[in-house]
């Protein structure tokens, strides 16, 4: 048994971080001291305004252990890396799995290239970032391999010069082949730092020199050299234009601000380089319940900064944070030169910050109507739907279908909606079996005993444990079955369902003679339901999907018969030659038009065979 009060009498007057840990010995929060002895004895002493959220997680303590470091800043780091590895319920959580991007200049080969990364590493490289769009990056990379014509090949050179050809990208001018010593290494080294100073914003040179190629070359009747330099000038001026001067200085810095209110926290931040905007990204906040909005900043910081690979020359904050002067000496150990972290007060920076807390509020605004228009649409029509029908819920939907033509290939299609939306994995196929005819009630009867019969095996075959679980679609049963049809289909589900002894509820969905849905057969009467209601828009929605997923289903099948019926009339041809054709082509067009040592050439298709498949087709032409 933990005795609080010893271990309390026990806690160093020094640095550290303390672990919380649950009865199960889950640990439910960390943080950092500068004096443990006082810290965590803190959480301890009552009425002392910690929130709701940390009192009710002091009540969940069965114990905890500390680690000592030899300073605040190793206790930082050890909080950091101890939180990302546990998560724990209590700490407030940035929720973010992204690595942005980088543009690599490889400065430290004899031809250097310019590269896709997502990390910054310490080596001889010049790194451009992070941004925000992978594409954009990849768009960039490509436009400065077509402009200055670099080496995209991984080839060790000079060492490998001359081992090959020239590859494609030579013969269409977008690489000089520096690998046939065709460039000696200084010309290949300026293209390289106009590359550079591309990255760097400087677009002008680029833009002339392009300018004055393309009126050369148009000059001279050459008009598709001329075009390749209209769409490069034009690629470059878009990638210009997009550059948004926040400030003359030129230097890398992140402006952070954030959006709460008592149940979430969005954190925007907007990443400036070279004094250049270049994109902004959104950051959610979890366990913030309670949580003052300066704590919230300084968890992200924290966090945050400890998982990118790039660390700015300044941090411009929306308001003060705990411990300034340690996250300064932290991250400006991180980043390798001096770090700052103000808040700005006055000025263009203070527009800049509060430019950043709007956008935060914007998206926590957006999401919050978006997520509510979304559980109307969803749970809220799950709620209509059951309280229509009198019903305590309706979580789990099935819905059946049966679809044929004139009794060909009959089959049946479950689909599954969970709280609302379909979940694609539960949906399952039905071959019919025992019903060779086009009788509906059949099918469905078939279907429904096959679904529910299965389920009932899965489950004797589970112990209570395993049933706790989530298992297959099978196992599962559903709170409503929904058919497609009226008295006739509700009547067949509920005879299936009698003779297993099951109990659940079985509603029809209703046509008119448009074939829309109407209204609900449910307890042997029709019920009438609102046509703009988001439950009438859910039951439309389940209906379409279980009539779609049916007939893609019929619509293979027919396919895939279509094909064995024409292959199986050639002598000959079985389903293992069969299946050997059609690994080889994608059609019984592509076979009909192959010639012969086509054919012979196909696996397990002797020559003999071969012939009399190419004179099947051939003969039917000229007959």
């Amino acid at each position: 048994m933990f005795d609080f009060q010893e271990e309390l009498k026990k806690l160093p007057h020094c640095p550290g971080v303390y672990i919380m840990r649950d009865e199960m010995d889950h640990i439910i929060y960390v943080g950092k001291a500068v004096n443990l002895h006082s810290r965590v004895r803190s959480y301890f002493r009552k009425n002392i305004g910690r929130g709701p959220q940390i009192d009710k997680m002091v009540t969940l303590i069965s114990r905890f252990e500390y680690i000592v470091t030899d300073s605040e800043l190793e206790a930082l780091v050890l909080e950091n890396n101890l939180i990302k590895e546990h998560s724990p319920k209590y700490n407030t959580l940035l929720k973010d799995d992204k690595t942005y991007p980088y543009i690599k200049v490889t400065l430290g080969e004899e031809y250097p290239r310019v590269l896709f990364s997502r990390q910054m590493k310490k080596d001889r490289s010049r790194y451009f970032g992070p941004y925000t769009s992978a594409a954009a990056v990849k768009d960039t990379i490509d436009l400065i391999n077509k402009l200055y014509q670099l080496r995209t090949c991984s080839k060790n050179l000079p060492k490998e010069c001359g081992n090959n050809r020239a590859c494609l990208n030579y013969h269409i001018k977008q690489c000089m082949a520096p690998c046939q010593g065709n460039i000696p290494q200084e010309k290949y080294r300026q293209q390289i730092k106009k590359a550079l100073d591309f990255l760097n914003g400087s677009y002008q040179d680029t833009l002339k020199e392009l300018e004055q190629k393309m009126q050369k070359a148009s000059e001279q009747m050459e008009f598709e050299e001329a075009i390749r330099y209209r769409d490069l000038y034009n690629s470059v001026k878009q990638i210009a234009t997009k550059q948004k001067i926040t400030d003359s200085t030129g230097e890398d810095k992140d402006v952070i601000a954030l959006a709460v209110d008592d149940k979430d926290a969005v954190v925007q931040v907007f990443f400036v380089r070279d004094g250049k905007l270049i994109g902004r990204e959104h950051f959610y906040m979890t366990h913030v319940s309670g949580i003052p909005a300066k704590q919230i900043l300084l968890d992200f910081v924290k966090q945050f900064y400890a998982g990118t690979p790039f660390i700015p020359r300044e941090l411009m904050l929306q308001e003060e944070i705990e411990d300034i002067e340690i996250i300064e000496q932290w991250l400006s150990s991180r980043r390798g030169g001096r770090v700052y972290v103000r808040v700005p007060k006055i000025g263009t920076k203070e527009k800049l910050v509060e430019l950043a807390g709007k956008n935060a509020m914007l998206v926590l605004t957006q999401d919050k109507e978006r997520i509510r228009r979304e559980e109307g649409r969803t749970i809220g029509a799950v709620k209509e739907i059951a309280g229509l029908l009198g019903l305590t819920k309706a979580g789990r939907m099935e819905a059946y279908d049966i679809s044929n033509i004139s009794g060909f290939a009959n089959v049946g299609s479950m689909v599954v909606f969970e709280k609302g939306k379909p979940k694609r994995s539960d949906y399952r196929k039905f071959r019919i079996k025992t019903v060779s005819g086009p009788d509906d009630y059949a099918c469905m009867r078939e279907v429904l005993t096959r679904r529910f019969l299965h389920g009932m095996e899965e489950k004797r075959e589970l112990d209570e444990k395993e049933l706790e679980k989530e298992f297959g679609s099978f196992t599962r049963f559903p709170d409503l079955i929904l058919m497609d049809g009226g008295k006739g289909q509700v009547n067949i589900a509920l005879q299936v369902l009698n003779e297993l002894k099951l109990d659940i509820p079985v509603c029809g969905m209703v046509k008119d003679d448009s074939h829309n849905t109407r209204g609900l057969y449910y307890n042997n009467e029709e019920i009438g339901i609102d046509r703009s209601s988001e439950g009438f828009k859910l039951i439309t929605r389940i209906q379409d999907e279980a009539h779609r997923f049916a007939i893609e289903y019929h619509r293979s099948l027919r396919s895939k018969a279509q094909v064995k019926s024409v292959l199986d009339e050639i002598p000959g041809v079985g389903p293992s030659r069969r299946k050997a054709l059609m690994r080889c082509f994608k059609s019984i067009e592509e076979i009909k038009n192959a010639d012969m040592e086509t054919l012979a050439g196909v696996d397990e298709i002797p020559e003999s065979i071969a012939r009399g498949i190419y004179e099947f087709f051939h003969s039917e032409d000229e007959g």
